[in-house]
């Protein structure tokens, strides 16, 4: 079930401080508009839908797509309220099933650029500008909103959290040869190649469906990048809980276990596979 909108009229804006405007789907093709999608994985968001939403620039957003994973709240009231694209779930599909369902539609959609948002207010949608840039750009194909660059323990991030995510951010940075600060954000924009280039439905439909993204992007030489984001701890934001943060870690460990099998040919990954080559 899907809510449709009017698509809002687009307006020239500044991707930096002091950089001249531009047209918010400007690429190196002058001559062709990119559209900038947003999508947001949902589930029981009623309570920080609203304040995620009016920090969207939206005068650079093609369109805004929300998935209701059966939230038990009045989230899809509130969508809907909002104007938002609304897709309700029938039964809940988990996190990652979610996301499947946002990067099916937004590609559906004529997406050139997907934003996915976390509805919990925890990242600083205002810097949507910067996190996309790149990408329209054709610099890079995945960029993070990395909560690191700045101080996430001063954002209210749990020090068991903020360790945990060093530990496996650095295990992944020695993986997959790059020197990230963070790849545990739920604030992320992807490239239409990116998308198209990797088999994402065939991972998993838990909270792991994120990293698996980033092995599959690596695996498939796509160029990844980060900009600093701001982040926000507080009672009425979703946050994973410490049980589901050690499966979470110990399946984020068997991912890069698999990555590195799959790159010295000991044992092969449909999961890491490039579409455009053929899967053996």
């Amino acid at each position: 079930m899907t809510e449709k909108r009017p698509e809002p009229a687009t307006a020239p804006t500044d991707l930096a401080q002091g950089a001249p405007a531009r047209t918010p789907a400007q690429s190196a093709d002058p001559t062709r508009a990119k559209r900038i999608v947003v999508v947001m994985p949902a589930y029981n968001a009623a309570k920080t839908l609203e304040r995620t939403y009016h920090d969207i620039p939206h005068a650079i957003i093609d369109k805004i797509i929300l998935v209701d994973d059966v939230s038990k709240d009045d989230t899809v009231a509130v969508a809907r309220q909002l104007g938002l694209d609304v897709i309700i779930h029938r039964q809940n599909l988990g996190y990652g099933g979610n996301q499947k369902t946002c990067y099916d539609a937004a590609l559906e959609a004529g997406a050139d650029a997907v934003v996915m948002l976390h509805p919990d207010y925890q990242y600083d949608a205002t810097r949507i500008p910067a996190l996309v840039g790149p990408i329209l750009d054709g610099e890079k194909d995945l960029m993070l909103g990395s909560r690191f660059l700045g101080d996430p323990l001063a954002g209210g991030m749990p020090r068991w959290k903020y360790v945990s995510n060093r530990f496996l951010t650095i295990m992944e940075n020695r993986a997959f040869g790059l020197h990230l600060s963070e790849y545990h954000t739920g604030f992320r924009a992807y490239s239409r190649d990116l998308l198209e280039s990797i088999p994402y439905r065939l991972n998993s439909d838990d909270f792991v469906f994120d990293q698996e993204l980033v092995a599959q992007a690596v695996a498939c030489h796509m160029r990844v990048g980060e900009i600093a984001v701001p982040t926000r701890y507080f009672e009425e934001a979703s946050s994973v809980g410490f049980r589901r943060s050690v499966v979470y870690g110990l399946s984020t460990m068997k991912v890069v276990l698999r990555f590195m099998l799959h790159r010295l040919r000991l044992r092969r990954s449909r999961k890491l596979a490039d579409r455009s080559q053929p899967t053996r």
